[in-house]
């Protein structure tokens, strides 16, 4: 008896979307052959970046995906996807390797943006790698332990999670290391720069204002509806003004991946790409996560749940049964602003304080859990825990 053929699933992206579709897919062996493409070879949980660069170990945000996938069904290639080729149904990397597919799954995510502005690319730090991360702690280190600089100048750009979350840990950790070393006398300034007249413009006011006032209470300076116009070595230029600082961290902007721009993609207003009902972008090509024009796009949550929704449809498909259609499901939007405190958007309902930061770190475990068995997720978080705890004792809260 003839063997059924079974489908090769190639899923482009090793971050949320792509891990999750490929981990989903591989329960149905039977089914599917999956490979997933990666530029690198290690998953980055992104939420704790900022942990990294504030004195938390790399391994916290850094899972080798040989380790997600042992034992599971998943072909693992390392490389960068550059072309795709509908007709011939194949992507094509960067070192010439040509991957065949039946179904496309591209999960690619979003590069850092600078908008032109003069100096940034040069003179600013970033938080979208476990590289700039640790660059940046680096930095951090080499700042306060220089004795020629009596004041230490720190400038965040962005009033999103990422610049929020980074602001609020920069006051306890340079306190920490300065305790550390035994340095006293120096003056310690975290400015946060947000173009907007609000932080996180995106949702209500009265969340953004919340963790306003939690910023302000732990030192950090806010200069809110400013517009920034450059950079250099030695400072911040916003709306005409100058912010000195030697450490100037971009957390601000980011585009979507140049590989659908180079490919021909439908974009949308956004730039991100426009997709069916069922998340498809083409004949068998389906965009997930950050890169599709959904209502919700650039949460991870949102990855996760788009890469659930896939490959339950192929699984679907796969059986001969009716596909669903895509219904957006709104995210719990949970950022922390310091130790042991988190502004929480659910539904209606807003919390602040240490129950939000509870929340934030039940958040973590079921994220890791999606993305590994229980055991290693229960070890991510504990290190998650464990940086929070050192947090706490630097005395921010």
């Amino acid at each position: 008896m003839e063997k059924p053929h079974k489908q090769h699933i190639v899923v482009v992206g090793g971050g949320f979307g792509g891990v999750k579709a490929a981990l989903e897919l591989a329960g149905h062996p039977d089914k599917f052959e999956i490979t997933l493409v990666s530029e690198r070879p290690d998953f980055w949980y992104y939420p704790t970046l900022y942990h990294t660069a504030t004195g938390g170990s790399s391994s916290q945000s850094d899972i080798p995906l040989k380790e997600l996938f042992h034992g599971k069904p998943v072909k693992l290639v390392i490389g960068k996807a550059e072309a795709l080729d509908r007709a011939a149904k194949t992507v094509t990397l960067a070192d010439k390797t040509v991957v065949p597919y039946d179904r496309l799954v591209l999960a690619l995510g979003v590069v850092t943006n600078y908008f032109g502005i003069p100096g940034l690319a040069e003179f600013t730090f970033g938080v979208k790698s476990i590289d700039e991360a640790e660059e940046l702690k680096r930095r951090l280190h080499t700042e306060i332990l220089d004795d020629s600089k009596p004041e230490l100048n720190y400038v965040v750009v962005g009033g999103g999670p990422t610049g929020i979350e980074l602001a609020g840990a920069l006051p306890g950790y340079i306190k920490f290391i300065m305790k550390h070393h035994g340095i006293t006398g120096r003056k310690v300034h975290v400015d946060l720069v947000e173009g907007s007249n609000h932080l996180m413009p995106r949702m209500p006011k009265s969340v953004g204002r919340s963790i306003e006032r939690r910023l302000k209470r732990l030192g950090v300076k806010l200069y809110l509806g400013t517009k920034v116009e450059g950079a250099t070595a030695d400072e911040l230029m916003i709306s005409g003004k100058p912010l000195r600082s030697h450490t100037i961290i971009w957390t601000a902007g980011q585009a979507n991946n140049p590989f659908f721009t180079a490919n021909e993609f439908p974009l949308s207003p956004r730039k991100k790409v426009e997709v069916d009902e069922f998340l498809r972008a083409g004949k068998d090509v389906f965009v997930i996560g950050d890169n599709a024009e959904t209502v919700y796009s650039g949460m991870a949550q949102t990855a996760i749940y788009d890469a659930d929704f896939v490959a339950r449809n192929l699984l679907k498909d796969a059986e001969g049964e009716p596909k669903l259609a895509y219904r957006p499901k709104k995210p719990v939007y949970v950022t922390p602003a310091g130790p042991y405190w988190a502004a929480v958007e659910w539904g209606n309902v807003h919390i602040y304080g240490k129950l939000g930061w509870l929340l934030r770190e039940a958040g973590d475990f079921v994220a890791f859990t999606d993305i590994e068995p229980v055991g290693e997720a229960v070890a991510q978080w504990a290190q998650v825990l464990r940086h929070q705890h050192l947090c706490e004792t630097c005395g921010a809260a």
